[in-house]
């Protein structure tokens, strides 16, 4: 049983929650990104997304778009994300830590190789934004090799045929995308959301994580009602961008707000 599923067991035997905040590595600087991941984990995450920096976030709206710009910026490369996550495991072993990003840079640093050091840093999930399932059989057999879980996208216009497709091929959790755009966008319809969780739940069995539009503790409880899991990103990063220049003030304020919003989905 993989690190991510043993998570999602433990939760299912307590009726609790996941929460899985995302941060993009590097942004505001390497020590800074370290010390948030034990923030993070310290106050209630129970698995991390830790995003690594790509110079076209095709997918991402503006804030997290702008945290891919800084770090790309300040040289971060796929290298030190897998540093932060070795040094985290030098404390930490039971938080789980998912890579969240973009082909390309996986593909130049190698399937093969970005596994095997992916295994060797302690990295949990893999979950690449713009590969779709029909094009993942590669990475996905490195990861599998590996005991990765390789974590997929789904958005309320995805349909049955390829929820189908989605579940032959996804381990540990889905990801599902609650708003039509990129990240940051619009405001969550709780009813739809529910909606889309029932149809996909007919098709997945995995654990199914909610994310896009979650701002708040108010919004992640509602959400949590019926996901398994509460994914919160850009209102955690437009606090890096806000308070970078002060880590202690930005290390308390996203402490707090992750610890308010745990503590609200469970």
């Amino acid at each position: 049983m993989s690190q991510i599923s043993s998570i999602f067991n433990k939760l299912n035997k307590t009726g609790g929650k996941a929460f899985i905040p995302y941060i993009m590595a590097g942004d505001g600087g390497l020590d800074n990104s370290e010390a948030l991941v034990f923030t993070l984990a310290n106050k209630g995450a129970d698995i991390i997304e830790l995003g690594m920096p790509f110079s076209d976030p095709m997918a991402d709206g503006p804030v997290i778009a702008k945290s891919h710009e800084r770090a790309v910026a300040d040289g971060v490369s796929v290298n030190d994300v897998f540093a932060i996550v070795e040094r985290f495991r030098e404390h930490n072993q039971s938080t789980g830590i998912v890579l969240m990003g973009y082909t390309n840079p996986i593909e130049v640093y190698g399937y093969k190789a970005f596994a095997q050091k992916a295994q060797e840093a302690g990295v949990d999930g893999v979950l690449v934004v713009d590969m779709p399932p029909e094009e993942a059989h590669e990475l996905k057999s490195e990861l599998d090799k590996l005991e990765i879980d390789f974590i997929f996208l789904v958005a309320p216009t995805t349909t049955d045929e390829r929820l189908k497709h989605i579940a032959k091929i996804a381990t540990g959790y889905i990801y599902y995308v609650s708003l039509k755009g990129v990240t940051g966008a619009g405001n969550l319809d709780i009813d739809s959301v529910n909606h889309h969780l029932s149809r996909m739940k007919n098709y997945i069995k995995l654990p199914v994580g909610v994310g896009f539009g979650i701002k708040n503790a108010e919004i992640a409880k509602q959400v949590s009602e019926n996901a398994d899991a509460v994914i919160v990103g850009s209102a955690l990063v437009s606090i890096v961008e806000q308070l970078s220049g002060d880590k202690d003030k930005m290390i308390t304020k996203i402490g707090n707000l992750s610890n308010e919003i745990s503590t609200a989905i469970n």
